[in-house]
This record gives structure tokens, sequence and C-alpha cells, in this order.
């Protein structure tokens, strides 16, 4: 597949032959999630109808790295669809103080979110709970059917969601398997109504392909003379913009530092770290609530030290006047749930960090040249854990 306009030839001596597939093949791949929760609904609506039936319940959504991320994008919705109290931890805080996070005598449902489940933390997390906790629920989901976390073994119920092969990615960073396993967990929140959401992840796809056709202006932009970025989102897109700061520091081997944070948060100090060598990208909300307090921090970046470029991600067209360049994926009107956004809204980060890592000369598929970056995590040491620890 020539998706990006590279030749056979350039895409292996280059190294990026499974990053670039694996940024263009993102929307069949939504579609692809979507038939096969379709699919599994009815053991999946099981699973979580006994679950949920505890009133005092904590869903608890984890994963390590970009993995722990999709839970800050979507621990709203399962707090909305299930009216359990829910959070999102990441396992590496968990195996280092699972007594900040969890209360022996209230029932868990833990939901994993991992690529290949063989990150140490992944497992001793899981294990960690299991000690703790009278009474768990397991639902996994994985690109990785034969990780260690699809393969643990527990006493409580579990339930493993296993994502298409395509979704387990090859390159060192996360792609497939991010959006994938995203997307998944948002669907598994809304499976009372999985049948009628045909239609947004239709548009969900729909908006993939215009980003993925915007495709030269974010080169151009990457290979603008920026030394770091920022990415803004609130809400739902706080994870996106989360996940979107690493992509681009993984992909560009840290030589372009980046830092993410929500629109109102940036303004209490953040703020300072902008200069005129300084990408900043935002991305915006499609609610009008929302909006109007993003509104307003564009103008406070007109205070102060001005960044390079200000760059503007959104549904609708509302703000483009304002911003130096902006990507609009609807020219009608709102069409999406807004807690689909984070799914799609991570492409440009993706696209961003492919051409930098390029520009500067490096390998997409491993961008890290001394290796202290690896696609699965290494060195880390689980020590022994007891309750009394």
């Amino acid at each position: 597949m020539n998706s990006l306009n590279f030749s056979e030839p350039d895409q292996i001596e280059n190294g990026m032959v499974h990053t670039e597939k694996e940024i263009w093949e993102q929307p069949a791949l939504w579609k692809k999630i979507y038939e096969q929760v379709l699919l599994e609904k009815r053991s999946i609506e099981d699973f979580l109808k006994i679950a949920t039936s505890n009133q005092d319940l904590h869903i608890i959504l984890t994963g390590a790295g970009t993995s722990a991320f999709i839970g800050l994008s979507l621990s709203g919705s399962y707090n909305r669809n299930f009216k359990r109290h829910t959070t999102a931890i990441s396992t590496t805080d968990m195996v280092t103080h699972p007594f900040d996070f969890l209360n022996p005598d209230a029932p868990v449902l833990l939901i994993s979110f991992a690529r290949s489940g063989d990150s140490p933390e992944s497992v001793a997390a899981t294990r960690i709970v299991d000690q703790i906790c009278t009474k768990v629920f397991h639902l996994i989901i994985t690109c990785d059917s034969s990780g260690a976390l699809a393969r643990y073994e527990t006493k409580f119920s579990k339930y493993i969601f296993l994502l298409p092969a395509e979704s387990n990615d090859k390159g060192l960073a996360m792609i497939g398997s991010y959006s994938g396993m995203l997307l998944s967990g948002l669907l598994i929140a809304r499976i009372m109504e999985i049948e009628s959401l045909e239609n947004q992840v239709e548009v969900l796809c729909q908006y993939g392909h215009k980003l993925l056709d915007y495709s030269y202006q974010f080169r151009e932009l990457a290979e603008m003379n920026f030394k770091r970025v920022i990415f803004l989102g609130s809400g739902p897109l706080f994870g996106t913009a989360t996940e979107s700061h690493l992509k681009v520091q993984e992909l560009s081997d840290g030589q372009i530092i980046c830092k993410k944070d929500s629109f109102l948060g940036f303004r209490h100090g953040p703020k300072a770290v902008i200069n005129k060598d300084t990408l900043v990208f935002l991305l915006f909300s499609n609610q009008p609530y929302v909006t109007s307090y993003e509104a307003d921090l564009i103008d406070s970046l007109n205070d102060g030290q001005k960044p390079l470029c200000i760059v503007g991600l959104m549904e609708s067209d509302t703000l483009m006047s304002q911003l130096d360049k902006t990507f609009v994926l609807s020219d009608t009107a709102f069409r999406l749930d807004e807690e689909f956004l984070p799914v799609c809204f991570i492409i440009p980060a993706q696209l961003i960090g492919f051409y930098k890592s390029l520009q500067l000369g490096l390998n997409p598929d491993m961008p890290s040249v001394s290796g202290a970056i690896t696609r699965v995590v290494k060195g880390v040491v689980i020590y022994p854990f007891n309750k009394q620890n």
C-alpha cells in the first residue's frame, strides 16, 4: 500500500514499513472493531450486567503508557452509562501505591488495556487487585491473545475482548492499537445501544479518511522549525492531548519536547513554556459550552511570547478565522458525539510525529537510536507484594 505517497523502496530504506501502514489502515480497523463488538454483544452484556449490579462497584480503567491514556478519554463515558464511580489509574501507579486507589471491601471492575499485555506492570497490577479486593471482575481489552495479560489466570470472573490481528502494531509507537482499543472501550461502555451507533462509527471513519487526506498539510507542519509542541484538549480530548504529546516525542526520539494540558489548566502557569520555537495544537470540543472556554484560550495565546504557529482541529469551523492553521472535519454541522472525537483526533499527532521522524533522519518503525525506548518496556523488576506492605 502506497498510502502516504512513498514508494516501497523508500519505505524499506527509511524503516517506515509498519508505522506508515498502521496509520493509514485505522478507519478500516475501526469498522472491523464495531462489527466484532456487535458480534459479541450478548456475551459482553451478560458479563457487565453481573459486574454493574453491584451498587458500590468501582470501575478502574488501567494500562501502562499509551494504554493508560485510553482511560483518560473513557472515564466519563463509563461513569455516565453505568452510573458507577469510575477512575483512570495507570498500572504504573497501581503497582507502587495500590492502597491509594483500592478499597478491599468495594467490588472492582478492572478494565485493562494492553497492546501486547507483556508489560511487567500489566500482570502485576492485575495480580495486586486480586490480592487486595474480595470481589473483582476483569475485562481485558487487548491486541494479543498470546500476551501475558490475556493468559493471566484469576479466581475471579474474566472477559477478554480481543481486537483484530492488524491492531497489534509492529512498529514501536502504538498506532492502530491505541485508537482501536479506545474505540473498543467506548463501544463496550455503550453496549446497550450498540446497534444504534453504526452511523456514529461510519462518520468516525469518514473523518479518519479526511484527516489522512490532509497528510500533505501535516507534513508541511512537521517540517516547520519547531522544537516544542503543546497539545491541548478538554474532557475526553485531554486523553488525546496526552497521547499526542507522547506520540510526537517518541517518534522524534525526544528531539522534540512536548507538553499536554487542558485548555483551562494551561493558563495556570504552563503557558510559560511558549516561545518562538513552539507549535501549539488545539483539539477542540464540539460542545458549545466547552468551546466558550476554548475560544478564550486562543485570545490569551496572543499575550506575551507568541508561538511559531497555532493549529486547530475541530469538527465544525466556528473558530477557524482566529488560528494560523485549521483542520475542519464537517462542512455541515456537528455529526459526532463528543466522546467519539478522541478516536480520530489522534491521527494528526501520528502524522506529525511520522513526518518529523523522517525529517530528522530517524526510522519511524524504531526511532529510538539509543534503544532507550522499546516496543515492550524492558528492565522493570516486579517485587513481591503482600497486603501488609
